[in-house]
């Protein structure tokens, strides 16, 4: 079955959304240690070129290429890069997201639409450009998505974020199925990371109470967050297993979906996690 496929059967590029910083760029970092060659995609020029010197200096092959997951076309482009420079690509991470915190109702409508068209809109995007290429290939490969413990979960004040995470967890849910059907050579996982500390808050829309959250968030992650080159850890040893579900924090996934069955099974509100 298709989400059965190892990674450690596979040779290829890894292709790598969300490189320029924290998982991303350490998964990036250990995919060139393993001997792939990498395809780093980030919104920022910058960050993605400081993470390439870092491989290459080290003896690997990066390429950078510039995206911006929320347009087709952006991450189109990313794919005609990444198949004129390699052979295949075996791995694809879609990894770019954007964390977002308010009220709903307090959300701006360009924030809120912001975190979707970064969040669910370039998984979907990175899927529809990269899907069809990996599956004319008999050769094994595999999609990973980061998903988040917030697509198991629920917190307030965090609305527009886990509603983009459940959506994303669901579409690498639907991806297995839909691989193991079609393109069964092509492995499928949802990377679920709980506290890891990355900078994703650093880039949270400022406003008085947002700004107040993300201070909290900044400090548990300092305080709790596992770095990112043990995320990064982690994941490989979930792809080279095989494993649909690569959780960093197994014991949080295990209390958090153990709390959302008890919901659903009961059909109880929700309540505070």
């Amino acid at each position: 079955m298709g989400g059965e496929q190892c990674l450690s059967d596979a040779t290829g590029a890894a292709v790598v959304t969300g490189a320029g910083s924290g998982i991303g760029a350490a998964i990036a970092r250990r995919a060139a240690a393993r001997g792939m060659p990498v395809v780093l995609a980030d919104v920022s020029a910058e960050r993605i070129e400081a993470v390439a010197r870092v491989i290459t200096d080290a003896g690997g092959d990066a390429l950078t290429v510039p995206t911006d997951v929320a347009d087709p076309g952006s991450v189109e482009s990313l794919a005609d890069a990444a198949y004129a420079r390699h052979d295949r690509v075996a791995l694809l991470i879609n990894n770019a997201g954007v964390e977002s915190l308010g009220r709903l109702w307090e959300l701006p409508v360009d924030e809120w639409r912001r975190v979707m068209s970064v969040n669910i809109d370039g998984a979907f995007h990175g899927i529809r450009s990269f899907v069809p290429r990996m599956g004319a290939d008999s050769r094994p490969s595999r999609v990973v998505t980061t998903t988040s413990v917030g697509g198991i979960g629920t917190l307030a004040g965090m609305g527009s974020y886990g509603v983009s995470k459940h959506a994303v967890q669901q579409m690498a849910e639907t991806l297995y199925l839909e691989c193991a059907e079609t393109f069964p050579q092509i492995g499928v996982s949802a990377f679920v990371p709980a506290h890891v500390t990355t900078r994703i808050f650093e880039d949270v829309a400022s406003s008085a109470h947002a700004d107040e959250a993300a201070d909290h968030w900044r400090t548990q992650l300092r305080e709790k967050g596992m770095t990112a080159d043990e995320a990064a850890r982690i994941f490989f040893e979930g792809a080279d297993r095989g494993d649909f579900w690569i959780c960093t924090h197994p014991d949080v996934y295990a209390r958090l979906a153990g709390r959302r069955a008890t919901l659903l099974t009961e059909a109880l509100p929700p309540d505070f996690e």
